[in-house]
Formats: structure tokens, C-alpha cells, sequence
């Protein structure tokens, strides 16, 4: 799923949105142990050559992007970089948790943590030994639009953990001991989602927003669609969306481009050629409703709905740096100034664009005491009819310019992980190679008229609202 687009997005914000579409559950692992003895190979590795990837960000910024087209016509995207011994590849697969057939939601996120679970003539213990072995870290998730798969690797074992990951993405055996394993651990999650108040506010809101939309479905699943999954509709799954022709790729570390032509070939090569998909319809939240969820608690939490904007529309930049400066900057935007500076409201409160493949939208999110809770929204509303009427001042406007141009390295590209995942949503947002070299003159071409105007188009809405908390606002007593 793709959420902020990697133009724009800032790092570590809270993952929780209006739409609740950014933030997908987490993959079902088998825990936290092999994790802890791989990520103590890397970080010895790591904390002993941290000193050669101090150069600045600045550089990395103006990086060597090479397109590299294998003989089987797997296309990817790689950095070279040979400051540490590591390769980091991420790839994605369209379709996502909107492919999972009726009546088995949650098929995708299910598959998602059963590929290191044995694969080819491994099982699940003798393919979590082999991982271990070679020092690779390996995940997959299923998001919305996409199921993304990553790898972090040694150089000097890169043969032997390619192979590892050309027998997850081709062969996976779906056993029925892991299945039930994973599916239990699925399970324990949805039933202790059962009790999170804001779980189930989450479940209402996009229900009232998509109707019977895919992205109104809980992607982890329910106890009863969980219950009914089995290894053939995991081996179809896989089989339809796991092909070449919805593959993207970045790789980003210690390999060269005749090296990495062959591992393409080795990993992908053995798929299918065409992907199998069901059409998804687009579709537009359900705006100018509110909905209350009652919850007796002494917080009050405020989620706000606005029409978004397509990443490939005309006033996309001009959207981008309107919401900035409306919500976007954490400690220098107006709803924080409003909101938080003045009168103490709430700890925090955002705007976000969020754009997906088939919805886009602007969220507004905050939490206050209960009793607060309709001034604090009437505030909030105040603010967004401001920026609707009068737009941006133009000493905003150029601050805000200058953060989004410098801060883009710093939070996109100071990891060869950072990096590989900004090139893959490069790609997905069909923003070309060239993007990183050309995104500060898109930015700087904006004017104040066209954000005034993105202002006006966005805002002048009537927004959806959802309140969770006591009902009339008064709190529970301590």
C-alpha cells in the first residue's frame, strides 16, 4: 500500500490516518527470535563501518540512478555503493489486500508472513536455519494496492541469500503446521482488536467512508474469513499475483548491474509472465457526515475527511505545500500554532495527504480531553476555513519550499533500506529516474495563486468528521 508518496513523505509520523489506509497491520512473523540473532550479525557489522557512510546527504541526493533490464526483461532500479559490504533489495507485486476473494479477507496478509516458513525442499526449520546461516534479514507485508518483500543481505553471501529469496518468491509450500501456526498468531491479533475501542471506531469510519470498497475491509481479516483459508487458496493467490508483469524493483548496495541481471533472472525469472487481477473500482470517501463513536474514556480523538489530489495531478506540488503549512510541519504549522500553541488543546495534531491507487483524500487527526472536545474541533474547523478563504501568506510559502527541498535527503535517503524503498515508490508513482534532480524545480515553480487556489479546492468541502469518546463530551472520572 502506498500511502504519503515518497516526493514528500516524512519520516516516523504517527502511522494512524483518517482513511486508516497508511498504516497496514503488521505481518504475522514467527517471532521475535531469529530476528534478534540476524539483527545481531548486521548491527556488529554495522557499528564497525558506521563511520563510511558519514559522506553527505547532500551527495546521496544527487545519486547514480541506473535502470538495469535483465535477459528475461525484469526491469530494476539500482544504486550502486560500496561504502559498506551490504545489498538491500525491495520489490513490490501490485494488487494487495484489495485482491483477497470474498469471503477471505485476509488472504494476502496471511501469505504474507508464510514465505520464510519454508520453501523449495526447505521446511519451515531448515529455511530459518539457511537465513540465519548466510546472515540476511528477509519480510514481507501486504498492503492495500501492493505486497512489498524486502531483503538485507551480506556481500559476501549475496549468492547464497538470492537463492533464499528466489526460492520464497517462487516456491513457497504453504505446509499446514505453519499455516495454522501463522494463522493463530492472525487471530490473537483480530480477537485482541476486538477489545481496542479505537480498532473498532477505525472499522466504523471506513465503513461510513467506502461503503463496500475493498479499503472498507479490515486487511487482517475476521475470525470467521481467516478460519476458512486454506493451502490451495494460498497457492492461487500466489499464482495470480506474484508475476512479472506487476513487479518493481530497486536494489541499492555492493553489486553491479551484470551482477544484478542475473540475480533478476534468478529471483523473478521463474514466474509467471502476466498477473491475474481483479478489477478494483476508484473510489471517493463519503464526505459531510459525521459519526460518533461512544466510548466512555477521558480522551477524545478527531479525525477529519477532505478531498485529496491524484499524485499525477497538474496542482499536485501546489496541494502538497498547502497541507504543509496547514498541518503537515510538526511544531510550525497553523493547526499546531492553533491548536496546541495558544491553547493547549492537544499533544499533537496533523494533516496528511493521502494517496492511494484507487482513493486520495486529506486527513486531519488529533485528541483531546473529552471535555474539550467541541472546542477543540471547532478550532480546527476555524483553521481550515481560514486557509479555504485566504490561502497561505507568501513568507510561508517560501519557508515551507526550503524545508521540503532540503529535508528530502535526510528523510528519504539515509539508509541504503531508505533509499531502495524510495526508488520502488518512485517507480510505483511513475515519477521517473531522473525525479530526484527535477523535484526541486516542481516544487520552486508553485505559486502563491496556485496553492491559494489547491486551498480553496481541497478545503471548501464539507469535511467527513468521526469523535470517538464519552458521549456529549463529558469524560469518565479518574
Amino acid at each position: 500500500m502506498r500511502g504519503v508518496p515518497a516526493s514528500h513523505r516524512r519520516p516516523f509520523q504517527h502511522p494512524s490516518t483518517v482513511l486508516a489506509l497508511r498504516a497496514n497491520p503488521p505481518s504475522p512473523t514467527r517471532g521475535e527470535g531469529r530476528a534478534a540473532r540476524v539483527a545481531t550479525q548486521l548491527v556488529t557489522l554495522i557499528l564497525s563501518l558506521v563511520f563510511l557512510v558519514l559522506p553527505a546527504l547532500s551527495a546521496r541526493a544527487a545519486m547514480s540512478i541506473q535502470e538495469v533490464t535483465s535477459s528475461k526483461g525484469i526491469t530494476a532500479w539500482l544504486v550502486e555503493d560500496y561504502s559498506v559490504p551490504l545489498v538491500a533489495i525491495r520489490f513490490a507485486f501490485d494488487g494487495g489486500t484489495t485482491q483477497d476473494p470474498a469471503g477471505k479477507v485476509g488472504l494476502a496478509n496471511l501469505m504474507s508472513g508464510l514465505f520464510d516458513e519454508g520453501a523449495g525442499n526447505l521446511d519451515s526449520e531448515a529455511f530459518q536455519i539457511k537465513l540465519d546461516d548466510v546472515g540476511a534479514e528477509m519480510n514481507f507485508e501486504a498492503a492495500r494496492d501492493g505486497i512489498y518483500g524486502s531483503m538485507r543481505m551480506l556481500a559476501e553471501q549475496r549468492d547464497a541469500a538470492f537463492d533464499l529469496l528466489r526460492l520464497a518468491v517462487t516456491e513457497p509450500r504453504f505446509d499446514q503446521a505453519p499455516i495454522d501456526r501463522i494463522r493463530a498468531q492472525v487471530l490473537s491479533g483480530i480477537i485482541a482488536n476486538e477489545l481496542d475501542p479505537d480498532t473498532l471506531a477505525q472499522r466504523k469510519w471506513l465503513e461510513a467512508l467506502y461503503g463496500t470498497h475493498p479499503y472498507a475491509r479490515p486487511e487482517e481479516g475476521t475470525r470467521q474469513s481467516i478460519a476458512t483459508i486454506t493451502p490451495d487458496d494460498l497457492i492461487a493467490f500466489h499464482k495470480a499475483n506474484f508475476a512479472r508483469d506487476g513487479l518493481h524493483v530497486a536494489v541499492v548496495g555492493a553489486i553491479d548491474a551484470e551482477t544484478l541481471k542475473k540475480k533478476l533472472d534468478l529471483v523473478f525469472g521463474g514466474l509467471p509472465q502476466h498477473q491475474a487481477l481483479s478489477a478494483v473500482a476508484d473510489v471517493d470517501p463519503k464526505l459531510n457526515q459525521q459519526l460518533e463513536v461512544n466510548y466512555d474514556q477521558p480522551q477524545t480523538s478527531l479525525q477529519l475527511a477532505y478531498p485529496g489530489v491524484e499524485r499525477s495531478a497538474p496542482d499536485f506540488f501546489a496541494a502538497v505545500l498547502m497541507n504543509e503549512i496547514l498541518g503537515g510541519s510538526a511544531f510550525t504549522s497553523r493547526l499546531f500554532e492553533e491548536v496546541r500553541e495558544k491553547r493547549g488543546l492537544a499533544y499533537s495534531v496533523s494533516s496528511d495527504l493521502v494517496d492511494h491507487q484507487h482513493a486520495n483524500a486529506l486527513a486531519i487527526t488529533t485528541s483531546t480531553r473529552a471535555d474539550r472536545a467541541a472546542e477543540t474541533l471547532a478550532v480546527v474547523r476555524e483553521v481550515v476555513k481560514r486557509m479555504a478563504q485566504e490561502g497561505p501568506t507568501e513568507a510561508e510559502l517560501a519557508a515551507t519550499k526550503k524545508y521540503l527541498i532540503g529535508a528530502y535527503a535526510i528523510n528519504n535517503l539515509n539508509s541504503s533500506g531508505a533509499i531502495a524503498a524510495t526508488l520502488l515508490e518512485l517507480q510505483l508513482d511513475k515519477l521517473g529516474s531522473d525525479y530526484m534532480q527535477r523535484r526541486a524545480a516542481l516544487i520552486n515553480a508553485v505559486t502563491l495563486d496556485q496553492v491559494k487556489a489547491a486551498a480553496k479546492k481541497l478545503l471548501s468541502a464539507e469535511p467527513a468528521i468521526m469523535v470517538v469518546g464519552p458521549k456529549h463530551g463529558e469524560a469518565k472520572e479518574e
